[in-house]
């Protein structure tokens, strides 16, 4: 299970192990505690095959580390898709395929000149220093499927409120 923490520019991920091991103990991990006030997305993931998902598959999804790393970038071409992904994205994950379309990801930031063409070598450069997150495909056994659910759910002073509920829930 992931929850994803919402403040203001930041998405950050917190692991939760929905299994103890042999043991009985969970040691190491993300030691964050959910405060009041904060908002998370709930984030699970169903199965058909055995049960433990690994990263698989090639990569199509990143994200801008929050944080990340001050780190002089040479290659004109990082450079500009850095620049492209702080004004279009900000923090917030997004796809290769939006950075081919003709507005590059955000019709309302770029109109139709936000394109982004050759742009493979400069964001495996990003990746590589730190900069760029990559967020590959779960996969399981070959044949099985990999679903994600989710819910929204807001800490309150009382109570936790689920914010996704809707006729389906």
């Amino acid at each position: 299970m992931q929850a994803n923490v919402f403040l203001p520019l930041k998405v950050s991920f917190i692991m939760i192990p929905i299994e103890r091991p042999p043991n009985g103990y969970v040691s190491g991990g993300d030691a964050t505690k959910m405060e009041e006030g904060e908002f998370f997305a709930i984030e699970t993931f169903g199965t058909t095959g055995r049960g433990y998902t690994v990263d698989g598959l090639e990569c199509s999804h990143y994200m801008k580390v929050f944080n990340g790393p001050h780190v002089p970038l040479r290659l004109p071409t990082a450079k500009k898709l850095l620049s492209h992904v702080n004004r279009t994205y900000g923090t917030l994950g997004f796809c290769r395929r939006w950075l081919e379309r003709e507005d590059g990801g955000s019709y309302v930031v770029n109109k139709n000149k936000g394109k982004q063409t050759r742009y493979l070598g400069a964001l495996k450069n990003l990746c590589d220093a730190g900069i760029i997150s990559p967020l590959p495909p779960l996969c399981d056994e070959k044949g099985s499927y990999v679903a994600q659910y989710e819910h929204t759910i807001l800490l309150r002073p009382t109570c936790k409120e689920v914010l996704s509920r809707g006729v389906d829930f």
